[in-house]
């Protein structure tokens, strides 16, 4: 089918494109009031929901030897995942695995559109089936919201706007909560809520804060969030091609569209009876039948409203369904299309590095460098000295003890500063300061670079290179 008849099927009015439905002529926000959905595809994203969202509140409490299931505490710069546990000498390795991911992304994204943002998105799963079920439950369905929203501050008003914004605010605080513990480690959010503000003021600030921002989010910003502030739906518009799967409007079947009159024979006219239902339905209030846009988040609302109606007026389901354009115009659906493949294996290739780096990554390592301000100082018994801080990190699951020596300049000699051997815990970092000392006679260059060992149980476990300063030689 040439591309002109496409166009005149598909009534191709491009003035949607100029502005987003939540959004008048003016800039007033337009509020959305969705129809509640029912239907198959609904039920499946209760149960996916139910499931991740419970993974969601139970990842803080999840150790995986000792280690929390996920942490990212940035504060510390320390990060469990899966309980491996990655520190700022581990950043290369963490910069492989989000490069990873967001290729993932780019290679889900191209494959099946927005199926994350509509099935498994936080921000979707909150506000689809919590905080609007929360609504359905008290304010009643679309059309008695709307009517609420008209009414005045009586008693009726009041009790339900009371009641629902307490109970967002309950679970904004829950969240917050959660997604703190992911920051910080659910021991330490324990803490800050058995203990007054005052004991740990930050902290405090901090669970405020973020229970207020995702009370705001979900009680008021709602779809705008997807429309107006996520990057990865801007992104869409980059990622999508014709082959990419999307909650896509059959046009061929569809069009022409027009109202179904009683005991109508429709010869002249597509299936969509321009109901509408699928418009009312929508939480970001867009009509699909326009084709994809940047505000379709895949919640394959519409689908469930589309197939409820077809099946009362004697048409087969799937008007309105998952598929790509060139699944429509061609008949066929391509999934392993060269991009895929390029994509794949790139993806291919990042997950092979990060196994490689993370394999190979040593169980201890130290990290030694120059006092600041400090250049060398000279001793009275003619010896040159350098002070270094150091910094130990312990990547095992056993405490260790730990000496330094200096093993390519036999003249030199090492000390720590204060009392005791160097002890360092399980899966923990530790930090020393250390006083090299070389006679001078011993150095020939103003720079001499020392290779220290760093032992445990008679065994070098790794090596550390550093310079050591002294004065010029003339």
């Amino acid at each position: 089918m040439d591309q002109d008849k496409l166009k005149d099927l598909y009534h191709y009015d491009e003035q949607f494109r100029d502005s987003i439905a939540t959004v008048d002529e003016k800039g007033k926000r337009i509020w959305v009031y969705p129809k509640k959905p029912k239907g198959r595809y609904h039920n499946k994203r209760v149960i996916v929901s139910v499931v991740l969202l419970a993974i969601l509140f139970a990842g803080p409490f999840i150790k995986i030897g000792g280690e929390p299931f996920l942490l990212l505490n940035i504060f510390e710069r320390k990060f469990s995942i899966l309980g491996m546990v990655f520190w700022p000498q581990d950043f290369f390795i963490l910069a492989l695995i989000a490069i990873s991911f967001f290729v993932f992304i780019i290679l889900f994204t191209v494959v099946f559109g927005r199926v994350w943002c509509g099935w498994a998105c936080p921000q979707t799963l909150f506000m689809e089936m919590v905080f609007r079920k929360i609504e359905y439950w008290i304010d009643g369905d679309a059309g008695a919201q709307r009517k609420l929203a008209k009414m005045p501050w009586n008693a009726e008003k009041i009790r339900k706007r009371v009641l629902k914004h307490s109970v967002f605010a309950l679970i904004a605080i829950l969240i917050g909560h959660t997604a703190m513990a992911y920051l910080i480690g659910i021991e330490q959010v324990k803490e800050i809520v058995s203990q007054p503000p005052t004991e740990n003021l930050a902290g405090f600030i901090g669970l405020v804060a973020f229970s207020g921002v995702f009370y705001a989010v979900f009680a008021f910003l709602r779809e705008q969030a997807c429309v107006a502030i996520c990057p990865y739906g801007r992104l869409q518009g980059v990622l999508l091609v014709k082959d990419s799967m999307a909650v896509m409007y059959d046009w061929l079947r569809g069009e022409p569209r027009g109202r179904m009159k009683r005991n109508e024979e429709r010869s002249d006219k597509g299936d969509c009876i321009d109901c509408k239902m699928c418009v009312h339905v929508c939480p970001t209030g867009i009509d699909i039948r326009n084709g994809t846009q940047l505000e379709c988040v895949n919640c394959t609302a519409c689908i469930d409203a589309c197939d409820d109606v077809m099946l009362k007026i004697g048409k087969d389901p799937g008007l309105i369904r998952p598929t790509s354009h060139t699944a429509i115009e061609e008949g066929h659906q391509r999934i392993f299309t060269p991009r895929v493949a390029g994509y794949s294996g790139v993806l291919a290739l990042l997950l092979a590095l990060v196994i490689v780096f993370v394999s190979g990554r040593a169980d201890v390592e130290a990290t030694m460098l120059r006092m600041p301000g400090l250049i060398f100082q000279k001793l009275d018994d003619g010896q040159i000295q350098n002070i270094y801080n150091v910094q130990f990190v312990n990547k095992t699951a056993e405490d260790l003890t730990l000496e330094i020596r200096v093993s390519n300049f036999p003249e030199a000699t090492i000390e720590k500063v204060g009392e005791g051997a160097i002890l360092l815990d399980a899966k923990s970092k530790s930090d020393g300061v250390y006083i090299i000392k070389i006679p001078e006679d011993a150095l020939e260059e103003r720079k001499t670079q020392l290779r220290l060992e760093l032992i445990s149980n008679g065994e070098v476990i790794d090596v550390i290179k550093t310079n050591f300063l002294g004065p010029i030689k003339f």
